[in-house]
């Protein structure tokens, strides 16, 4: 069995090994006021998958591509701008949504969320493509990361065509779910374990996982608070 895990990051950046690749979701370190330091700059990172432009979600993108040499998986939109910042076309990956591309061992799908998406570009904010949620499979296991997003009925679909062995959902409020409609997709998705994300990290951000916990407990899912830095074997 393929070993797999789990860090998380602050805030909606997480860690995902699968076997012996590495993806960074959404990997905003540096100025992430939830990050520890000593996960500011990976060792060995194979892949960065965004959801969206937003700078608390793709800020760090252009800097960890470079060090690192990552291949970048994006909406065509957000796919182009990167480059334009300056990351080698060579590892840009254009996608959108309801699209896959094989990676290594895995394949990375890109499904659907509703938000916005802008990037702050040297030139001014611009426009970056569509939000999307991503959805990262290999062998047996898979995780689904829900980007920024609001609960819609087809998470249900998301959760039946890809059977994810860990969600990682928004439960912040304000700009994405609160905790209980958090707990409600939970629910629909039906993964094994799900993990609150993109909470926390401003006052702004009022969800608690207390409340997405009970929440979940109602409906009778599973969920689990990672602090920044802790790790999850899956």
């Amino acid at each position: 069995m393929n070993k797999s895990s789990l860090v998380y990051a602050g805030h909606s950046a997480v860690f995902v090994t699968i076997g012996p690749t590495s993806v960074a979701i959404d990997p905003w370190l540096v100025g992430n006021p939830r990050c520890p330091a000593e996960l500011h700059d990976p060792n060995k990172l194979d892949l960065i998958v965004l959801t969206h432009g937003h700078s608390d979600h793709a800020g760090d993108a252009v800097r960890l591509a470079r060090s690192t040499g990552a291949k970048v998986a994006a909406t065509y939109e957000l796919a182009m701008i990167l480059i334009g910042e300056g990351v080698d076309a060579s590892q840009v990956l254009p996608m959108n949504k309801g699209g896959s591309i094989p990676f290594q061992n895995l394949r990375v799908h890109l499904v659907n969320a509703f938000h916005s998406s802008s990037y702050d570009t040297k030139n001014g904010t611009v426009y970056a493509g569509e939000a999307c949620g991503v959805v990262v499979s290999g062998a047996d296991k898979c995780v689904y990361h829900a980007g920024d997003t609001e609960l819609f009925s087809d998470m249900a679909l998301i959760g039946a065509r890809f059977r994810p062995t860990v969600c990682c959902l928004p439960i912040g409020d304000r700009f994405t779910m609160g905790p209980d409609d958090a707990g409600e997709a939970a629910r629909l998705i039906g993964a094994r374990i799900s993990i609150p994300i993109h909470h926390k990290t401003f006052d702004l951000l009022t969800g608690t996982y207390e409340e997405f916990s009970r929440a979940c407990s109602t409906r009778g899912v599973t969920c689990r608070e990672l602090e920044p830095g802790q790790s999850f074997d899956f």
